[in-house]
């Protein structure tokens, strides 16, 4: 007769989210079990691409300010424990019309939580950043405190520092479903069963799967990320170049610095409007991919239109307003879900972490997730 290991937790996905709520709940004390589809820092999902955007200003809403002043201080503690460099600051613009949600977004947020901030016109941003090349009547926000992560190292610094305290870590090992028992749950995979009093879903574009109410509230997009060649690098160091989120008559833009791959590293926002499954989602980058991001480049950062450096492809997971999504499951109050990150999430999965393993363990959080919950959709 075989024996179901039995486990204080279960953390399905070991992404972004799910690697840092497996070290929460190592961290404390909790014999913590993690499961993840695919390899340790793997590039099938949301949290690859060598760099991450990290913004203190946050034009999608104020709210996510005091989230986001709380992972940085997580951030410096992985560092810190690690002894390892894995953010870096740059300062981040947030730029476009100035009516444009994005530009007044980031100024609010800013206002509202006294952030150190500077107000550029077009000119002003180029005289003092001369890789922008923005259309004259673009108003940017410059604020201080931005710059990028490296989520391949994030993650397997969690994951990591969670084995040293514990945790136990499968990988490829798919999570095929999972059934609320009386003393909590039992989760099925292609290798096994297992019980535990609490379970923890992170599995980004394949949450729905695992949840199916989810369906139309976390929907997986097709992203595609660009490095081009830099004609005149000195303008795209780290130093010299802040990380962006901008908004042109094209669509909305983020970049960032030359870093880790060689060239200037791009994406659109909502690149083809392409909702994808991701299990037959095509990885592989093409010539329309390319020329949408080219254009932008050649248009607005001229000194980095070099050649094609490199391409991926990645997914956003959506849901409909675009703020996340964490809770406890309403009919499995020993469930919760993190999900729905809709291509800004990654910068706060060390507070995520945290959340998660509060709502885990406690059934409720000190941080103010309200904006999160599922009853909105309802």
């Amino acid at each position: 007769m075989t024996t179901t290991q039995h486990y204080d937790a279960i953390v399905i996905g070991l992404g972004g989210m799910g690697s840092a709520t497996l070290y929460q709940l190592a961290q404390r004390g909790k014999f913590v079990l993690g499961i993840e589809r695919f390899g340790i820092a793997h590039d099938k999902g949301s949290s690859h691409g060598v760099t991450r955007i990290i913004r203190l200003a946050y034009h999608e809403h104020p709210s996510y300010v005091p989230l986001m002043r709380r992972a940085y201080e997580l951030w410096r503690d992985l560092e810190s424990a690690a002894d390892e460099q894995i953010l870096h600051i740059t300062g981040s613009i947030d730029a476009g019309p100035p009516d444009g949600s994005n530009f007044n977004g980031s100024l609010l947020s800013c206002e509202e939580h006294d952030l150190p901030h500077d107000v550029l016109t077009s000119t002003e941003l180029t005289k003092r950043f001369p890789a922008y090349r923005l259309p004259s009547d673009t108003m940017a926000v410059y604020q201080g405190d931005g710059g990028f992560l490296l989520p391949e190292r994030c993650i397997s610094l969690f994951v990591e520092r969670a084995q040293a305290l514990g945790a136990v870590v499968q990988t490829g090992e798919r999570t095929l479903e999972w059934q609320p028992t009386t003393n909590g749950v039992r989760v099925r995979t292609d290798r096994g069963e297992y019980e535990a009093e609490t379970l923890v879903i992170c599995a980004g574009a394949w949450a729905y799967r695992l949840l199916p109410a989810l369906g139309a509230a976390a929907v997986p997009e097709r992203q595609a990320l660009a490095w081009f060649e830099t004609l005149q690098p000195w303008l795209y160091t780290p130093d010299a170049f802040p990380v962006f989120n901008l908004v042109v008559d094209e669509g909305q833009f983020y970049g960032f610095p030359e870093f880790g791959i060689p060239g200037f590293k791009l994406g659109k926002y909502h690149h083809f409007f392409e909702d994808v499954d991701p299990d037959t989602i095509d990885r592989e980058p093409n010539a329309a991919d390319e020329a949408v991001l080219r254009d932008f480049t050649e248009k607005y950062f001229p000194a980095a239109a070099g050649a094609t450096s490199s391409m991926k492809v990645c997914m956003f997971t959506n849901s409909p307003d675009e703020h996340f999504i964490i809770d406890c499951l309403p009919d499995a109050p020993q469930v919760s879900v993190a999900a729905g990150f809709s291509g800004h999430g990654f910068k706060f999965s060390a507070v995520v972490g945290e959340i998660m393993a509060d709502l885990a363990l406690d059934g409720a959080t000190r941080h103010d997730i309200g904006m999160f919950k599922l009853a909105r959709f309802d």
